[in-house]
Parts: C-alpha cells; sequence; structure tokens
C-alpha cells in the first residue's frame, strides 16, 4: 500500500509527488498520456515558446529605431515548431527523470476509483490511505452549429505549417496569446469575444490599452458579439455571430474555439461518492472532498485554473495528510497573459473593490516615464496599484507592459507578507530597471 496515489501527472500532480517523496512517503502516480499533463504538453510552454518567438521578431521589426536595416523578413514557421517540440520534449525528459526518483512509482495508464482507497489501472489494483486527483481539464467548446468545425488549442499547437487567415472565437487569456503570436507571424487574425472588453478577469484599464496596441498592429478585435454559428465553404469558415442585435460573419481559413477548460473527471468518482459541483470536483479550503482521504487539485476542482495555482494546491493537500499546517495565501495568486506587451494581475480589480464596497486609493504610473523601458523602447504601458485606506495594505496590482509577468512578484511577496504600500516606496530599487515603475506607483501613495 502506497501513502498516497496521484491521479495526473501535471504541475499539481508531479510536484506534489516529488515534495511527498522528499518527505518520505510513498508515492504512485498515474498518468494516461504525457509527463506534464497540459500545461507542459499542449498549453503553458509550448505556448511561451511561440511567445517568444513572436517577441524576438517584433523587435526585428522594430530594429530601424537602433539603426540597425532588417528589411523585409521572408517567415519560416518550421523552426519556430521545431523550436517548441524541443524546448516541450527536454522539459518532459527532465518531469520523466524526476518521477523515476525514490519513493515514487510512475503507473502508464487511465485511473478508474473503486473506492477511497482504490484504484485501478489497466486491470491491476493500486492501495493507498489518500488519494489526490489532479486530471486537469480539457478545452471547452460552444453549444453552436458547427462547434466541431473549430480547432482547440490542442489542435493550433500541433499545426506544422501556418494558415493565411485565422478566426478566434473568445478573447480570453488563451485566445489573446495565440491571436497575438500568429498575428506576429503574418497571419491575417480576427477576435470575436462576447463580453464588452477582451480578457474579462483583467482590470479594465489595462485590457483597453492591450486592445489598443494589437488593434493597431492589424488584429480585429470584435467585442460584445455572439457567436452562433460555424460553417464550412470552399475557401475555409464563416463564424456567424450577432453584434448589437444584427447578423454579422467573419470567414477565415482556420477557426480556433477559445472558449475557456472544463474539468477533466475521472471514471468511477460517482461509485466512491465523490461530489462535483458546476465548476468541477468540490472541496474544502486543505483540497479534501467530501470523501475523507480523497482530495482534488488543479483545474479539476475548478477553483483557478492555473499551473502554480495547482501547484500550491497541491501543497496544501499534502500538508494536510502529514497533519501539518501552513501559511500558503491561496486567493493571492498572479496571473499573466504572455503578449507584446504581457500583462499580468493580482488582487482585485478597481471594479471589484467598488463592488464590495471597499475604500481604496488607485495610481498609476507608466512606462513611458521609466529610463530603462525608454531605452528597451518599450514605453507603451502602465501599472495600476490599489491600497487600502484603513490598513495601507495593497489589494491589487494590473501591469500592462514589458515583463509584466516577472514585475508582478514583487507586489505577490509584497502582498503575502502584509506589507503595507509605505515599505514598498520605502525600498530601494536598482537603477535603472523596470521595477522602479513599482517604486513609482507606491511613492504616489
Amino acid at each position: 500500500m502506497f501513502d498516497i496515489i496521484i491521479i495526473g501527472a501535471g504541475p499539481g500532480g508531479y510536484e506534489t509527488a516529488a515534495d511527498a517523496a522528499a518527505h518520505g512517503l510513498t508515492v504512485a502516480i498515474v498518468e494516461r498520456d504525457l509527463m506534464g499533463g497540459t500545461c507542459l504538453n499542449r498549453g503553458c510552454i509550448p505556448t511561451k515558446a511561440l511567445c517568444r518567438n513572436a517577441e524576438v521578431i517584433n523587435l526585428m521589426r522594430e530594429s530601424e529605431v537602433w539603426g540597425v536595416k532588417t528589411g523585409e523578413m521572408a517567415f519560416d514557421y518550421a523552426p519556430v515548431f521545431e523550436r517548441k517540440e524541443a524546448v516541450v520534449k527536454q522539459l518532459r525528459e527532465g518531469v520523466e527523470m524526476l518521477m523515476g526518483a525514490p519513493g515514487i512509482t510512475a503507473i502508464k495508464g487511465e485511473a478508474v476509483l473503486k473506492d477511497a482507497n482504490t484504484v485501478v489501472v489497466n486491470g491491476e489494483e493500486y492501495s493507498a490511505k489518500n488519494i489526490i486527483i489532479a486530471t486537469g481539464s480539457a478545452p471547452r467548446g460552444l453549444p453552436i452549429e458547427g462547434a466541431d468545425l473549430a480547432m482547440t488549442s490542442d489542435d493550433i499547437l500541433a499545426m506544422e505549417s501556418l494558415p493565411k487567415s485565422l478566426c478566434i472565437v473568445g478573447g480570453g487569456v488563451i485566445g489573446m496569446e495565440f491571436a497575438a503570436v500568429f498575428s506576429t507571424f503574418g497571419v491575417e487574425v480576427t477576435v470575436i469575444e462576447y463580453c464588452k472588453e477582451i480578457l474579462p478577469p483583467f482590470d479594465k484599464d489595462v485590457a483597453k490599452r492591450l486592445k489598443t496596441v494589437l488593434s493597431k498592429r492589424g488584429i480585429k478585435i470584435i467585442t460584445s458579439a455572439a457567436v452562433n454559428g460555424i460553417t464550412q465553404g470552399e475557401d475555409g469558415y464563416t463564424v456567424s455571430y450577432e453584434l448589437k442585435g444584427k447578423p454579422q460573419s467573419a470567414t477565415a481559413q482556420k477557426v480556433l474555439m477559445s472558449v475557456g477548460r472544463q474539468p477533466v473527471l475521472p471514471q468511477g468518482l460517482d461509485a466512491v461518492g465523490v461530489t462535483v459541483g458546476r465548476r468541477g470536483i468540490e472541496v474544502d479550503d486543505n483540497m479534501m472532498t467530501n470523501v475523507p482521504g480523497i482530495y482534488a487539485i488543479g483545474d479539476v476542482n475548478g477553483r483557478m485554473m492555473l499551473a502554480h495555482a495547482a501547484s500550491a494546491q497541491g501543497q496544501r493537500a499534502l500538508h494536510a495528510i502529514m497533519g501539518k499546517a501552513d501559511d500558503i495565501k491561496l486567493d493571492i495568486v498572479p496571473s499573466a497573459v504572455f503578449t507584446v506587451p504581457e500583462l499580468a494581475m493580482v488582487g482585485l480589480t478597481e471594479e471589484q473593490c467598488a463592488e464590495k464596497g471597499l475604500d481604496v486609493t488607485v495610481k498609476k504610473a507608466f512606462f513611458r516615464s521609466n529610463g530603462k523601458a525608454v531605452a528597451m523602447n518599450e514605453t507603451d504601458g502602465l501599472l495600476k496599484m490599489i491600497v487600502d485606506n484603513t490598513t495601507r495594505q495593497i489589494v491589487g496590482c494590473h501591469i500592462c507592459g514589458a515583463h509584466a509577468a516577472d514585475l508582478i512578484q514583487e507586489v505577490v511577496t509584497a502582498m503575502n507578507a502584509g506589507a503595507t504600500v509605505d515599505l514598498l516606496a520605502r525600498s530601494i530599487h536598482g537603477h535603472p530597471t523596470l521595477s522602479e515603475v513599482t517604486l513609482a506607483a507606491a511613492r504616489q501613495f
């Protein structure tokens, strides 16, 4: 009997397995597909490899600013695709090696829950004192006619050549990253979003700024539009939608459906009696389901579909199993969009503060006033900080600009420590650095 059986070898699963083994526990980790899960094989990592190529191309196209003449570049997608595959392969091999460490038994196959302590894989039964479900999520579609004609994010990452045009249904994180990447690669891109603004979870100011930047680069972004069908023609596909009560359509060689993700539920949940809600498997603050000894972490519980959230939830579940308390703040989680410029956020938006009736002050600092940003020719950006007027603690921060995903971490650390904005304002920041944008915002309070 194992101490823990983990179903799913994505970031939440394999990192929890490694942590558990490091604490002397015996772990069996079951994976039906590739080690590393969606994030490594069909999500975060391959997408970021493409984003990096797009960033380099953007820099080359702007190089005349620095007096370097490059002329028109003929874009070849083949080496970009090959590099993406190589990056994924390298990291997957690292995970496979990690899962071969002492104390960990990796099992290939589909896990079916038999009872609260037993799973069946390939006809063999495996038992453990605790079970952690970390089966992740899969792309979700719209209930519309012709939905099966659209590609998913999995499909577009497996695509070895570029279409001339691409229509993306959904202007969330995944949709906007692919829009920015493929537009840079020379694809004509149209984005159709149901909400009034792209990136609905993000602060409106930063989302609008990104929309403006990407629109100037030639991406057609249509908001407040309800897609109701996809049809196939001789030259591609037609996406039908309604805008302000009027029927409209967009045509493209390929269509990407990017309207979110849904939990992948393992077989046997009903038999064991695990409760599944509208968002996914229901869990308490220790990630335990209604069945003692069975936990669910990451996308499968629907709380926050981010790889690093899954890893943190895995730590919480492991600590609960070990009878160890922790102070991981699962409500302070950064998120980012790897477009050019990047977006990043943590905490509440200004709109959410208003809805909660919080007494806050909002200040902004701009990249155009930052020496490093000017030297980098990355002046199009802002940092928006929100501070509680009573506690002086930061309750939210939202960034649109170069290296936003890295810059947000300073604020995440400050929020976790309960530091006031005054402490941040007194902290000496290196010069010239982009982090001085954070300092400039903090000093305004």
